[in-house]
């Protein structure tokens, strides 16, 4: 297991508690935490394949696990009413959809207002099967000037492996076929839609 060195600049969150749930859930599950946390305080992180509502509870275990705090973007309609508090405290990131401002933007903006940002992205943007991923995450780190760390979820090693960071160079096809070698051979939950 993984963790989080002393002076990391990592966004920090949760306490022993939570940090011990997480590490239980690993050990209790059989799943293992593997590879290298980024030494940034601000990145893009990527996780792959996407094809089950079970990647989120590998998402949590890490979080709690690495006691790290992440974000994700969702409409801001799924941040009203009384499930508004918990979405944020997941590490929900309202994004505006009907302004002229578009998602990319705001999120660059938030890289800049803040000191550490963990944004976790699924390139493919669903559950199901795609053909292309979709570029937004890659614009945000090459507009927001941080690397990209790749996480894959293999579900046949049972392993949430963090891969080491990519920078983006601005050569997007390229890249994105560089980042998508490393998740090549790596089983989702359901391998059809991978």
């Amino acid at each position: 297991m993984i963790t989080v060195p002393p002076g990391s600049p990592l966004p920090r969150r949760g306490n022993r508690f939570t940090a011990a749930l997480g590490r239980t859930a690993f050990r209790l599950s059989r799943w293992q935490l593997t590879g290298e946390l980024p030494d940034t305080a601000k990145v893009v992180v990527i996780f792959a394949p996407h094809t089950s509502n079970w990647d989120w509870v590998l998402g949590m275990m890490s979080m709690f696990a690495l006691s790290i705090r992440i974000a994700w973007m969702g409409k801001d309609a799924l941040f009203r009413g009384p499930v508004a508090p918990i979405m944020r405290w997941f590490g929900g990131m309202p994004i505006k959809r009907n302004v002229a401002q578009g998602t990319v933007a705001q999120t660059i903006a938030e890289f800049t207002k803040r000191d550490g940002l963990v944004l976790v992205v699924s390139p493919e943007g669903t559950r199901q099967k795609v053909t292309r991923w979709k570029t937004g995450f890659y614009h945000i780190a090459h507009g927001a000037g941080v690397p990209i760390c790749p996480i894959s979820l293999d579900y046949a090693k049972r392993r949430v492996n963090l891969h080491p960071v990519f920078i983006p160079t601005g050569d997007l096809e390229g890249d994105i076929e560089d980042l998508r070698a490393i998740f090549r051979d790596v089983a989702g939950k359901f391998p059809h839609k991978t």
